[in-house]
């Protein structure tokens, strides 16, 4: 029995030290050296920036002024900077956002050829105001320049800083600036936030991304990175400033701190809230690329795909994604004929068809085991993310319910067995996913020798040695995914931890008392689920994410609450709201609030055969416009700006306050009269909803674009 617990505790001293040991940079102070990057002096800029920390959704008051703050920093540093405005639209599917936006473009030195291209954004989303997402951003490039300057700015290629506007309404900003040809990059360095702590990963590259990774890796002391976050970015409906800049085949990186995603697009995105350890990452980051950038030319940053993980911030290794297959098969080839030696020379091998089914049976195991613990805390709680605000509980019920499932597997296990699965996904991976490849490859590369260096002896200690690097490897992958994504999301959670203790089945095996054992992990497991389900769902630092409307229709007034799985028994003894869910103008709980007192929007419209032009009243902070896919519409533009959008319901959203005075031109195909429906938008409530955000408390909060005022209206659009 102390082998297997034995076991067990190497498995939780590798996820401590990933959680705690990683190779971070300490944050510098303002006394720092000019010429390094001061996560203390970055800060410094972020408070004047940020000022009073209110919101500063594009279009917005607070936008404007921060805009203005910028542009003297940049002044105080020397740098040359000029605005760039104009409508900008973006469609994704049958949803089209628009508004206009103000870009801020700096020339941070002269040079040859095309430019490196420092990118944030300036914009934050309606209900916060975004000090990690993204003035951590605007603050880290500010600090970088000056520190440039301090060295020596290089002057072999041109270095810019782009700071965008409406990020957050579709990557406005973005699109707008490569509206012109002649400001295109040759390469964008994008720094981004989706939390405020943790380290800074570079979790996107551009497509041929080898020369990329080497200069990250040569240029940088503290490294997070890993093809499978591409590879799992591809698939996330996720955008960020650098998405139209690849559509459009120029080099990228994009970096990221993801910590403490809870209070990311929330009131709580405040300065004081952000870890001045993942800005000091940040900043070097930065630091260390646009120094080396400013002197590569673009051919050198050409090349192919690359395979790579970081090890615990310390190390990256890579390699060419062409050898991926090439070397997954050869571990594979010499992992089998280590078994087949292995075989011949002793017969220690026994069930070998058995042996084989108990990796994927431990997967599987693990899968099962995290739906009926989360299942059991989440029946408990009353809510689906019975962890949101205190995860420390269910991490520990879903590790030692993994475990469990090993104890199962472990006494028919076999360490070639184990290895195959793992070289044979490596393989799989190899053709189907190749960014995930490195997981399995790089552990069946140190495997494989080990395993045939052993086949007359020391296979314990070959398989020991082999099983660490497997733990090195995907343990802290389990531990990098918890922040991101949450034990809301399980299977993500404990899909790793399968692979983490695949090769620990051998080793598990060869200990006694396994039937104690798992019945104690398992006991531990539901004590600790059930302690996870009674424990508060939110918390001030974790809240809710409630937002609050109120809205006009037909002559009527409402309010409306996001469709929480239980809404807070407060606001129902503040308003009559509906039982369940119901649809107004979105899916909400609904309560009356008497009659329509507003001026509601409207539009003069004419029509021209399959053009329809609507010229909009609709005072606000920006416009919503909807079609029933009955009209066939097949384009919309907004002043000049013209999205084509596939048949069906279309939304169009135009985000900033002079989208009520903007003119838009529909193509239909219906040739009959349409009911079209106009919402005007302005944030936060009337007066009256001063009692229903009270009521909210202090354990829910306002997310993305926050409490609303909507007045909707329908508009006629004559028969051709």
């Amino acid at each position: 029995m102390g082998r297997i617990w034995g076991l067990a505790a190497l498995a939780v001293g590798v996820w401590l030290l990933a959680a705690h040991g990683r190779h971070q940079p300490a944050p510098l102070g303002p006394e720092a050296p000019v010429r390094q990057f001061s996560a203390a002096r970055a800060d410094a800029v972020m408070a004047r920036l940020l000022g009073a920390q209110n919101p500063r959704p594009a279009g917005s008051a607070g936008n404007a002024a921060l805009r203005v703050r910028l542009l003297e920093e940049l002044a105080r540093l020397g740098v040359t900077a000029r605005t760039q405005a104009g409508m900008s639209c973006a469609g994704r599917s049958t949803f089209v956002t628009c508004g206009t936006v103000t870009n801020v473009v700096a020339e941070i030195s002269p040079g040859r050829g095309a430019p490196l291209l420092l990118m944030a954004h300036l914009d934050s989303v309606a209900a916060g105001p975004g000090a990690g997402d993204d003035i951590s951003g605007v603050a880290t490039i500010l600090e970088t320049v000056r520190a440039l300057q301090a060295r020596g700015l290089p002057r072999h290629r041109p270095i810019r800083a782009l700071f965008t506007d409406g990020e957050e309404n579709g990557l406005l900003g973005a699109r707008a600036y490569l509206r012109d040809p002649a400001a295109r990059p040759g390469v964008v360095v994008n720094m981004e936030a989706r939390g405020n702590r943790g380290p800074s990963y570079l979790f996107q590259t551009s497509p041929g991304d080898a020369p990329l990774v080497a200069l990250y890796a040569d240029s940088v002391s503290h490294v997070a990175a890993s093809s499978l976050y591409a590879e799992v970015y591809k698939i996330m409906p996720n955008d960020t400033d650098l998405t139209p800049f690849l559509r459009a085949g120029i080099a990228g990186y994009n970096f990221a701190f993801i910590g403490n995603a809870a209070q990311y697009h929330t009131p709580l995105d405040r300065r004081e809230n952000l870890d001045q350890s993942s800005l000091q990452h940040h900043g070097e980051n930065l630091l260390g690329l646009a120094e080396a950038l400013a002197g590569t030319d673009d051919a050198a940053l050409k090349g192919g795909d690359a395979l790579y993980m970081d090890v615990l911030g310390w190390w990256l290794p890579r390699l060419p994604q062409s050898w991926g297959l090439p070397l997954s098969l050869l571990a594979f080839g010499m992992i089998a004929l280590a078994g087949r030696l292995t075989q011949r020379a002793r017969h220690t091998v026994s069930r070998p068809v058995l042996a084989g089914a108990m990796p994927p049976l431990l997967v599987l195991g693990c899968i099962g085991m995290g739906f009926v613990l989360h299942g059991l805390a989440a029946w408990l709680s009353g809510h689906a993310d019975p962890s949101y605000a205190h995860p420390v509980f269910l991490r520990l019920s879903l590790g030692l319910g993994a475990f469990f499932a090993a104890l199962l597997t472990a006494r028919a296990a076999g360490g070639v067995a184990a290895w195959l699965w793992l070289a044979a996904l490596a393989v799989t991976c190899a053709l189907l996913a190749p960014g995930v490849t490195p997981y399995f490859l790089f552990p069946a590369l140190v495997a494989a020798p080990l395993l045939l260096a052993t086949i007359r002896g020391g296979r314990g200690i070959a398989l020991f040695v082999s099983a660490l690097v497997v733990l090195l490897v995907w343990v802290p992958l389990a531990q990098g995914l918890e922040p991101a994504l949450g034990l809301k999301m399980h299977p993500l959670f404990m899909v790793p931890l399968a692979f983490a203790l695949v090769a620990l089945l051998p080793l598990l095996a060869r200990g006694r008392g396994h039937g104690a054992s798992a019945i104690a992990a398992l006991l531990l497991a539901i004590g600790l689920a059930v302690t996870a389900g009674l424990q508060p769902a939110f918390s001030e630092a974790a809240p809710q994410r409630l937002n609050l409307r109120y809205a006009e229709k037909d002559g009527k007034a409402f309010w409306m609450a996001d469709p929480v799985e239980r809404l807070p028994p407060a606001l129902r003894a503040v308003a009559r709201f509906s039982t369940n869910p119901e649809m107004l103008v979105e899916r909400a709980y609904i309560a009356p609030a008497g009659q329509a007192r507003l001026t509601a929007p409207r539009a003069t419209v004419s029509r021209d055969g399959h053009r329809v032009t609507l010229a909009l009243e609709a005072p606000g902070d920006g416009v919503l416009l909807m079609a029933p896919p009955e009209a066939g519409l097949r384009r919309v533009s907004v002043n000049d700006v013209t999205v084509v959008v596939p048949r069906g319901p279309v939304m169009v959203m135009c985000g900033t306050p002079d989208c009520g005075r903007a003119r838009m031109t529909l193509e239909v195909d219906a040739r009959g009269p349409l009911s079209l429906t106009l919402a005007s938008l302005s944030r936060g409530l009337p007066p009256e909803g001063a009692a229903l955000i009270k009521a909210r408390g202090n354990l829910a909060v306002p997310s993305q674009t926050g409490d609303r005022t909507l007045r909707v209206a329908t508009i006629r659009v004559p028969a051709r």
